[in-house]
């Protein structure tokens, strides 16, 4: 009787410790492919990343080419069209608007060379690539801008830099564009771990309904996600659009 019990103890035993044994190993298995699958995910979205950083430095080499290929034309050919004008009429008493004329020319130039360097695309200093634009806003008449920036800077992630620059790359481009705005004012704020950004004109603006809808502003939200920021538009009919950006360290 008693060899009988410890016989059933035994199998109860070994049921116990087999079906142990065979728990953590599909414990172990579900761990092993769950691990595998977070790590191909990381791998994925990395790859995402990366082709994200590369399509958006063509995209900014694109509008940054546009660019210069209508200062080229429309600006400094203008401004040699009249030097030469200048020249050919030239007199002790215009000299010096000639030389006026030249040193235009001269500043558009050094400016352009600034935006062509591929160096400058690759590792863009923020805040030198906002000022670059609102700088040539001005100079061209484009709109009247402003750059403010407060608190303590500190550097950025390169690759953060260039999607933030891009994104607000494209919201200049929609405000001169589409807007019909006077003024366009950037605010940089730098907090103890976070960077807040707001651009802001004074245009047509558009309903809420469109701004939930998108028109490029999905892809905009989307770009911030990536890089661990959030983008938020707020706009109403004849009161202007803005655009927020907090991105934390």
């Amino acid at each position: 009787m008693e060899s009988e019990e410890r016989v059933i103890v035994l199998l109860v035993t070994t049921v116990i410790i087999v079906a142990f044994v065979i728990f953590i190993i599909l414990l172990f298995g579900f761990y092993q492919k769950r691990k595998n699958f977070l790590l191909l995910q990381k791998a994925e979205d990395k790859k995402r990343f990366e082709r994200e950083i590369a399509e958006t430095q063509i995209e900014i080499r694109e509008e940054t080419l546009r660019n210069i290929s209508w200062e080229l034309h429309d600006n400094i050919g203008q401004l040699l069209t009249l030097a030469k004008i200048q020249l050919q009429n030239a007199s002790l008493e215009n000299i010096n608007e000639v030389s006026e004329t030249i040193t235009k020319g001269l500043t558009e130039v050094r400016a352009l060379s600034k935006l062509i360097n591929p160096e400058a695309i690759k590792n863009i200093n923020l805040i030198e690539a906002i000022q670059l634009e609102i700088e040539r806003f001005n100079r061209l008449n484009f709109i009247k801008s402003s750059l403010k920036i407060g608190g303590q800077e500190f550097s950025i992630n390169k690759k953060a830099s260039i999607i933030i620059f891009r994104i607000l790359q494209e919201f200049f481009s929609n405000t001169i564009k589409h807007s019909k705005a006077t003024n366009l004012n950037v605010n940089l704020d730098f907090n103890s771990n976070s960077l807040v950004i707001e651009a802001q004109d004074n245009g047509i603006g558009f309903s809420s309904e469109l701004v939930s809808k998108g028109i490029g502003l999905e892809n905009i939200k989307n770009r911030a996600k990536l890089i661990g920021a959030e983008a938020f538009f707020t706009s109403e009919k004849n009161k202007g659009t803005s655009l927020k950006i907090i991105y934390t360290l």
